[in-house]
């Protein structure tokens, strides 16, 4: 089934092996950077998603993990609508909880309980040079200014567990501040995936694997998502395996 067959109903539903993300709420829907962070990041048994959105990337770390507890945590009252939806329809409902809360909050709520994560995910908010719009969910979901990386990696930080991982979706634009942000308040960088649409051209997007603490020299990893032939490469097929509709 290709990627439009998966979509249905004017891209309200999004159709998965495992679950189905419905999405007539949530300003930011279904994208590759969800996918690809989906797949790559650094699991455990207890796993915090920052800014779940439309929950796709806890469920897609739910079936990855099958002993994982997972909680998510949003900001945006439209995006929750469709992530409690999501999680109740899917066979991970007893190991995801979401709680409606800006991370700011959640941080002072269980500061008595840190260091609680294995492992903490987020596709963060990077837009900070760019004009808001005027849709709030959409300038929560896009702008770092609802998330500053200096607030969202310190946070990670506080929360994991020694030698625990946190894992993050950016685009080349903030990827040298984002790794400096990390490097200053203590993570050691584990992999970084660069991620090319096409084989001629450079990478766009980075998925970044770091570790509490200071650990191995990082491993680098060049990914194509499609080939010279513009379809989707053998990589892209073998990672995707497992949740898209058409393997």
């Amino acid at each position: 089934m290709s990627k439009e067959n998966r979509h249905t109903e004017e891209n309200h539903i999004f159709r998965y092996k495992q679950f189905t993300i419905t999405q007539n709420h949530a300003a930011m829907r279904v994208g590759t950077d969800s996918d690809l962070l989906g797949t790559l990041s650094a699991g455990g048994n207890n796993i915090l998603d920052i800014g779940t959105g439309t929950g796709v990337l806890s469920l897609m770390l739910a079936q990855r993990f099958p002993n994982a507890q997972i909680q998510a945590i949003e900001i945006d009252e439209n995006a929750v609508l469709d992530a409690k939806d999501n999680f109740v329809a899917s066979p991970f409902a007893d190991r995801i909880k979401l709680e409606h809360i800006a991370f700011q909050d959640y941080i002072k709520e269980v500061k008595d309980t840190m260091p609680i994560y294995d492992s903490v995910v987020c596709n963060p908010p990077y837009f900070d040079k760019s004009l808001e719009c005027n849709n709030l969910s959409k300038t929560r979901a896009r702008h770092s200014s609802s998330l500053p990386f200096s607030i969202l990696i310190k946070g990670a930080y506080q929360l994991l567990k020694p030698g625990g991982f946190f894992s993050v979706c950016i685009p080349k634009e903030v990827l040298e501040d984002f790794s400096a942000e990390c490097t200053i308040v203590g993570f050691s960088l584990q992999d970084i995936y660069k991620i090319k649409t096409v084989p001629e051209k450079e990478a766009k997007r980075f998925v970044l694997v770091h570790r509490k603490g200071r650990e191995r020299a990082p491993q680098e990893h060049v990914c194509c998502m499609l080939n010279e032939e513009r379809q989707r490469s053998t990589w892209y097929l073998q990672l995707m395996k497992d949740f898209h509709l058409d393997r």
